[in-house]
């Protein structure tokens, strides 16, 4: 999917919340900034010059784009805080030649790494904003892609919850098809007729779609691809609609056809709207949001649910907590299978 990083704020917000990625891009930038109260900073003056544009370039993209950059870090200094950050930009070894209008300036504007990133998202009018952007794409691509173990088809598998999710999910899997088996007559596409309603009602596409979507493979397992969220929002429809089932039975002491089955489902559906409709928001902004940001797949069906992913989210699948199945697996052995016993 093309990123154009000018026109796409989602885009940019993702990849500056990625705080692991931005570590690796300032290491490879080779682009030293003066450091002052924990973050490395720059002078409008450097950022024009890195960029090769003139200052009213810079002034004017502040301008138009103040809320954004403030909000990656750019500020404007004066007092006591800028005389500190004067006397730092004196003594840094970095700092070849002595700006002379920041030693007199009254008020100083200057920007931390990730607005410096930010402004070159933004700039039209300069070669090497452009070349910015692609570097940037590139290390972001190529980060995540290694953290991932050179694919991001079960990026959703790293997060400490999806195990026990998973683990869950299965055994209300269980209970699910076994109702089915009871409760409706016998036939052979009853199972992925029924968990189809359950995926279109929660995500609005069915299991086909969904693989289509994310490139799977015709035998790969759809739900090894699902976040914790949308694992235990299925446990919940099945092991709700589960109950619907065998009440029904109960009521009419005769199996349903798998039209009834459906049109069961739609009652059911209708009766607890109420009661899954936040967890249905939050579960389809998740998964269309992390899959944009992580696989570069839009569901289209659920593009109006796409935003932005936080710092703490990009942490969870990337970060130092997150890590591949089979170490959690062998880390937490003892507990899962208390977990699967249950």
């Amino acid at each position: 999917m093309s990123k154009d990083l000018t026109t796409s704020h989602l885009h940019r917000k993702n990849i500056l919340n990625n705080g692991q990625a931005l570590y690796v891009i300032y290491d490879e930038l080779s682009f030293p900034g003066v450091k002052f109260e924990g973050k490395y900073r720059f002078t409008k003056k450097q950022i024009a010059e890195y960029f090769d544009v003139d200052s009213r370039t810079i002034e004017r993209y502040i301008e138009n784009h103040r809320e954004e950059l403030e909000d990656t870090g750019y500020e404007v200094l004066s007092g006591e805080k800028l005389n500190k950050f004067k006397n730092v930009y004196g003594n840094d070894i970095h700092v070849v030649t002595v700006d002379k209008a920041l030693i007199s300036a009254s008020v100083l504007g200057v920007f931390t790494f990730k607005s410096f990133l930010n402004v070159g998202m933004l700039l039209t009018n300069s070669e090497k904003a452009r070349d910015l952007r692609a570097f940037i794409l590139d290390i972001v691509i190529d980060f995540v892609n290694q953290k991932a173990g050179g694919s991001t088809k079960y990026i959703n598998q790293r997060e400490e919850e999806f195990l026990s999710s998973a683990i869950r999910e299965h055994n209300y899997r269980q209970e699910f098809t076994n109702a089915l088996d009871y409760y409706i007559e016998s036939k052979k596409y009853k199972y992925g007729q029924l968990t189809n309603k359950v995926y279109k009602s929660i995500f609005k596409e069915d299991a086909k779609e969904y693989k289509q979507i994310l490139n799977l493979r015709r035998k790969d397992s759809a739900k090894s691809t699902m976040y914790s969220e949308v694992l235990d929002l299925i446990a919940s429809y099945e092991n709700g609609f589960a109950d619907y089932l065998k009440k029904r039975f109960e009521e009419t002491k005769q199996k349903l056809k798998v039209s009834e089955a459906n049109q069961l489902f739609d009652e059911f559906e209708k009766s607890t709207n109420a009661i899954y409709e936040p967890l249905r928001e939050k579960a389809r902004s998740l998964m269309a949001s992390r899959d944009m940001a992580f696989r570069d797949a839009l569901h289209e069906k659920l593009k109006d649910y796409v935003t932005h992913l936080s710092a703490d989210e990009f942490d969870k699948f990337l970060g130092d907590k997150s890590m591949d199945l089979e170490k959690r697996i062998l880390e937490n052995i003892e507990v899962f299978k208390r977990l699967n016993e249950k």
